[in-house]
């Protein structure tokens, strides 16, 4: 079956909202939250940069708010990690990184894409590809009560900027679109993984 352009762009939102809700409760467990806690940051992880995404760009209701299966995978990923508590406890750190790094590409990506959709200015398609992929992970931090990551450690948003440039870049150029959101992604997972295996980080202000 011919995977059309629309098709492309929700199964991998669906798979960025899975990952993300999966790694904001791993974040939440490890704050001691209670379920319910979990289930929240999770969601909030997962679907708060697309909304963002959507919201600027003028496509509302939103897509996570207009099909119940944006929140359904949310809390389907916050949940299979509270059921298999003990068995996210012993998954290495580094696999944890490797699906992070997939869910911030591909919610760079993803953004980059919608927004040259709707004709968005090409700069301004950067940013909220970038502002999918981080909006997630700064609004969980806000609610631990922490500082975003994003303000003060590693080349994290930088990566999300650098995978949604490509991906614009490539589509001004008229490759077909799984190709420019194919590279996208590999330069965001890959400059995201480089700077954490060398421990890369922006100079402090």
């Amino acid at each position: 079956m011919r995977i059309t352009a629309g098709r492309l762009l929700t199964a991998a939102d669906l798979a960025a909202t899975c990952l993300f809700a999966i790694e904001g409760a791993i974040v939440a467990r490890y704050a001691e939250l209670d379920v319910f806690g979990v289930l929240v940051i999770g969601f909030v992880s997962a679907l708060v940069g697309g909304i963002l995404r959507d919201v600027l760009i003028g496509s509302t209701p939103p897509a996570s708010l207009r099909s119940a299966l944006y929140p359904l995978t949310a809390f389907a990923g916050a949940g299979l990690v509270i059921a298999l508590a003990r068995v996210v406890e012993q998954v290495p750190v580094t696999l944890l990184q490797v699906t992070d790094a997939a869910g911030l590409a591909l919610f760079a990506v993803v953004g980059a894409t919608k927004a040259i959709d709707f004709r968005i200015n090409w700069f301004v398609a950067i940013l909220l590809g970038a502002v999918s992929a981080v909006g997630g992970g700064v609004s969980r931090d806000l609610l631990l009560n922490v500082v975003p990551g994003i303000l003060r450690q590693d080349v994290y948003a930088v990566a999300a900027l650098a995978g949604a440039a490509a991906t614009v870049l490539a589509l001004h150029l008229r490759l077909p679109r799984a190709a420019a959101m194919g590279i996208g992604f590999a330069i965001c997972v890959g400059l995201r993984m480089l700077s954490v295996s060398l421990g890369w980080n922006l100079p402090r202000a």
